[in-house]
C-alpha cells in the first residue's frame, strides 16, 4: 500500500524526511517537491536519494521555472507535506499552501506552527468539509507524540493540567548555566555555535516559541480559542547567574515551564524553580511534558524536541497514519 506526497520545503525537516525515505521502504511515493527557488513534478515518482544529491550539488531541487505554488496546485498527490520556511506571525506562505491542498481534496501534514496557532479551527473545518485529514504532530515537542497521545490514545480522559519544557534552546542555556556556571551570554553564545540558537534568538529566549506551542495545545486538544495574547509570558533573557546559584543551593534548578490548567483558564509560561530531580528537569535540548488526567492519572513524556530526523519522525508518523486510515489516500 503506497501513498503519494508532495513536499514543500527542503530545509532541515524536509531533508530529514527525504533521508528517512532513503533508509526505509515506507510505502511513500514522492511526486512533487519544491524549495524556495525551484520545483519538480514527476507523477511516476522522484528518487529521494537523487533529490538529496542534486540539492547538495546545485542547491536546487528542480526546475527554476516551477514554483512551490505550481507544485501545490498541480502535482498529483494524496498528502501535501508542508514544511516550508514560514513567518509564524502571519502563518504565510504555509497557510495558503494548506488551503489550496484542502480545496483539492488532499490531506495535509505540516510542521509549521503559524498556520495551526493562528487558523486551526478554520483549517479544521475546511479539512472536515473536504473529508480529509489535517495533521500537525511536528508543531509541538519534536519527536514526542504528544498530540496523537492527547487526541487519540487518551480519548475519554479529561486533561486537568499540562506542564511542559517546550523549547530546547532555552533548556540548553539553562542547563549550561546550572551545570557549568556559565553566564547567560556565554551559554547563549555556546547554543549559537552548536546550532541550537539562531543568530537572533529573541523568538526562543523571550518565550514566544514555547508560548505558541501552548496555544496549539490549548486550541487543538482542549478546543479552546486562545491566541498568543492570552498567554502570560516571561522568557529567560533576564535570568541571572545569581538566580541559578540560589536555586542550586536549595537542591533545585530553574526551567522554563509552560502551564495549562483548563479549569482555571490559566495559560502561563515562565522560569520556575523546581526540585533538581523533578521529571521536568531534562538536560540539554530535550523537551518534557507532564499530563494530569482524570482517568490515566499523571503521565510523563520526554524526548528530543527538535532536530532534522526527530521532527521528520513526527511528520512521517502523520503521513503513515493517514495512509492506514484512508487505505492509500484519495
Amino acid at each position: 500500500m503506497t501513498i503519494r506526497i508532495a513536499l514543500i520545503g527542503t530545509g532541515a525537516v524536509g531533508r530529514g524526511i527525504l533521508e528517512a525515505m532513503t533508509r526505509k521502504d515506507l510505502g511513500i511515493v514522492l511526486t512533487g517537491v519544491a524549495d524556495s527557488r525551484s520545483g519538480l513534478i514527476q507523477p511516476d515518482g522522484i528518487s529521494p536519494f537523487d533529490l538529496l544529491t542534486r540539492k547538495r550539488e546545485t542547491g536546487l531541487c528542480g526546475d527554476v521555472s516551477i514554483t512551490a505554488d505550481d507544485v501545490v496546485r498541480t502535482a498529483p498527490y494524496d498528502v501535501l507535506v508542508e514544511v516550508s520556511p514560514t513567518d509564524a506571525a502571519t502563518g504565510e506562505p504555509a497557510t495558503s499552501y494548506i488551503r489550496t491542498a484542502l480545496s483539492r481534496g488532499c490531506h495535509v501534514v505540516t510542521s509549521n506552527k503559524g498556520p495551526v496557532a493562528l487558523h486551526y479551527h478554520e483549517l479544521r473545518q475546511e479539512a472536515d468539509k473536504a473529508g480529509v485529514s489535517f495533521r500537525f504532530e511536528a508543531t509541538v515537542a519534536g519527536a514526542i507524540p504528544i498530540l496523537h497521545t492527547l487526541l487519540e490514545s487518551l480519548g475519554g480522559n479529561e486533561v486537568q493540567a499540562l506542564y511542559g519544557v517546550l523549547n530546547g534552546t532555552c533548556n540548553y542555556i539553562l542547563t549550561r548555566m546550572a551545570e557549568e556556571g556559565l553566564s547567560y551570554k556565554q551559554a547563549l553564545d555556546e547554543a549559537r555555535a552548536l546550532g541550537y540558537a539562531e543568530a537572533d534568538p529573541t523568538y526562543d529566549v523571550k518565550g514566544i516559541d514555547a508560548a505558541i506551542k501552548l496555544v496549539i495545545l490549548a486550541n487543538t486538544v482542549l478546543n479552546q480559542r486562545i491566541t498568543l495574547e492570552d498567554i502570560d509570558i516571561t522568557g529567560i533573557d533576564l535570568l541571572t547567574e545569581e538566580a541559578i546559584r540560589l536555586a542550586e543551593e536549595q537542591d533545585a534548578t530553574i526551567r522554563l515551564i509552560g502551564e495549562i490548567i483548563p479549569g482555571k483558564n490559566l495559560y502561563r509560561l515562565s522560569p520556575r524553580i523546581i526540585p533538581r530531580h523533578h521529571p521536568l528537569v531534562v538536560h540539554g535540548s530535550l523537551n518534557a511534558i507532564i499530563l494530569r488526567t482524570d482517568l490515566a492519572g499523571d503521565l510523563v513524556f520526554s524526548g528530543k524536541g527538535a532536530g532534522s530526523l526527530e521532527t521528520a519522525s513526527a511528520v512521517l508518523g502523520d503521513i503513515l497514519s493517514i495512509r492506514d486510515r484512508y487505505a492509500g489516500g484519495n
